[in-house]
């Protein structure tokens, strides 16, 4: 196989990142070479390793919330990074921190860390598809993020940011979606959030 060929492919079927599975069914070829393919295309620099069976063309630019997305499913971008993105929280945030529904894990790729955290299932709601760029990325909704985060400040894993911006967030929809959390102490943090 030809890197050049594969490489165009790729591009043409807008393929970010792949798996050798479907990298193999892609280009119809055994499994193994596939694999051979790819490992030898990292070791040179044209292909990258996210993580061990999810790669990357080296020489494109892809979104981290998009990498997110695809190093952990299932998974939404949520947190102080979606916080941030929304204009919630005035810091930059460096790590992409997600919601997930498997164990908490952390990773490290493109010289970023990816940190997911695990949330009981009937708290993995309230994300949406949304176009960034040119991709479309799973993000939470502002009102989501933001009670991602004070439901993990409540379990004491998060420290709470006196710094929220929550002009923009829908009050409404906030108190709606703290109901499936069932937890009254984030109620009353929600709460305090317009007592103040």
């Amino acid at each position: 196989m030809n890197y050049i060929a594969v490489e165009k492919e790729l591009k043409k079927r807008d393929i970010r990142i792949f798996t050798p599975l479907e990298f193999q069914r892609i280009f119809r070829v055994p499994y193994n070479n596939s694999k051979s393919f790819i490992n030898r295309n990292v070791k040179r620099g044209l292909l990258l390793k996210l993580k061990n069976g999810l790669y990357a063309l080296s020489n494109i630019n892809i979104s981290k919330f998009f990498i997110a997305n695809k190093l952990y499913t299932p998974s939404y971008v949520s947190f102080e990074t979606a916080l941030s993105y929304y204009g919630i929280i005035p810091e930059t945030v460096y790590a992409i921190f997600s919601v997930t529904t498997k164990a908490s894990r952390e990773f490290e790729a493109k010289e970023s860390n990816f940190i997911f955290h695990k949330v009981k299932k009937e708290a993995f709601f309230g994300y949406i598809p949304k176009k960034i760029g040119n991709i479309v990325v799973l993000i939470a909704e502002p009102e989501k993020a933001l009670l991602d985060y004070l439901y993990f400040v409540i379990l004491k894993k998060k420290t709470f940011n006196d710094r929220l911006n929550i002009k923009n967030i829908s009050k409404i929809k906030l108190f709606k979606y703290t109901k499936y959390f069932g937890k009254d102490k984030l109620t009353q943090l929600v709460r305090g959030l317009y007592d103040s």
